[in-house]
């Protein structure tokens, strides 16, 4: 092989690997840019913003067990970001779901960042299945043992602080 030839071909090879660096560089920087923004939006902490107020009563006396503020999630795009990014909430605070129907319930702690009590309860506001402590960032389901149509999250540990249990019921005030 002639020395121009050799050397063309030694011009083609850095300008090839040039280039490959060049991309292997472009495409790194733009998934770290991904992640970063994912990153960013991860850490943002919503803002509590109060819609209503919940009670948890006893069936036996109609006591008032504990009182919370509530956000309501009654559409699919709210019910699917409930609590998730949030590195916050007010001790007394609390999300209701309103599920479309009464039926088996199942919950997951992606992305969410506070341990959480979940609370399941049925058409007739009765609590049927307690989740306490749930492990924040986990993608295990929390399921209800019967079927429920609403669902209340509130911060870890508040079920035991206030005596809510199974067979307590719920009652909550929406204004309008």
């Amino acid at each position: 092989m002639s020395q121009k030839k050799k050397s063309n071909r030694n011009i083609s090879l850095i300008v090839i690997l040039i280039a490959i660096a060049g991309l292997v560089l472009y495409f790194s920087q733009k998934s770290g840019s991904e992640t970063e923004a994912g990153t960013q939006s991860e850490t943002i902490d919503i803002p509590f913003r109060k819609q209503g107020e919940l009670f948890f009563t006893s069936p036996q006396n109609g006591d008032t067990l504990a009182m919370i503020d509530i956000e309501v999630a009654d559409n699919d795009q709210l019910r699917a970001r409930g609590l998730m990014y949030r590195r916050t909430l007010p001790e007394n605070a609390g999300m209701l779901f309103i599920q479309s129907m009464e039926e088996m319930q199942s919950f997951w702690m992606k992305n969410t960042y506070i341990p959480l009590d979940i609370l399941f309860v049925n058409r007739d506001k009765e609590i049927v299945t307690i989740h306490a402590n749930t492990t924040p960032l986990k993608e295990w389901n929390y399921a209800s043992t019967k079927p429920a149509i609403y669902v209340v999250e509130v911060n870890a540990g508040f079920s035991n602080r206030h005596g809510i249990n199974i067979g307590d019921r719920i009652e909550f005030v929406i204004p309008k």
